[in-house]
């Protein structure tokens, strides 16, 4: 009984690992060979995943309502949200693009800056800080160069993606590959415990 629990946890991830790494693969490869509906493609993720985002913090601040004082906080989050994914709906694709290219370079700005403070504070305790310095300085060009030059950001973005989907689905593959080696122990050494 508890071997074929075992088993069919085994297969389950297994096949789960498996798919999910070969989805994985599929959507990396898809967007390097077809990159300009891929900008769609994400442009459309962002504004429904606004929209989503804004319902669902819309539904739990009134569920807080009663136990947190400012439930109203995530109230506003939720409409603002509801608000950004209509209206990326509406002016498709562009306000979901400008979007991401503008939080993509204020997020490069901002870590540029704040790895220029801890570099500084690192060089005042006399600690090592020159990587921490050259880090700020990528990063604060990067966002820089983010807000100049939208379409090579863009493109950028959509290479990350494209990359991690890549590796995420060659590791998940290797881990269904791994499931079977073990299931294949675990097997065994319940067959070898069946027979003693």
């Amino acid at each position: 009984m508890i071997a074929s629990e075992i088993q069919k946890a085994y297969n389950q991830t297994k096949w789960a690992l498996l798919l999910r790494g070969l989805l994985s693969l599929a959507v990396g490869i898809v967007i390097l060979a077809r990159p300009m509906d891929s900008v769609v493609a994400l442009a459309l993720v962002i504004a429904l995943w606004s929209l989503f985002d804004g319902i669902v913090g819309i539904v739990r601040s009134f569920t807080l309502r009663g136990i947190v004082q400012h439930w109203w906080v995530l109230l506003l989050a939720g409409i603002v949200g509801v608000a950004f994914g209509v209206a990326a709906l509406y002016y498709f694709p562009g306000l979901s693009l400008t979007f991401a290219v503008v939080w993509t370079a204020y997020w490069l700005t901002i870590t540029g800056v704040m790895a220029g403070y801890i570099a500084w504070q690192e060089r005042s305790a006399g600690l090592s800080w020159g990587w921490t310095m050259a880090f700020a300085v990528a990063a604060f060009v990067g966002g820089i160069i983010a807000f100049m030059s939208p379409t090579a950001t863009l493109a950028t973005l959509l290479g990350v993606l494209a990359g991690f989907a890549i590796i995420s689905g060659v590791f998940l593959l290797i881990g269904a590959a791994k499931m079977v080696s073990v299931q294949q122990g675990v097997n065994s050494t319940f067959n070898n415990t069946a027979r003693a």
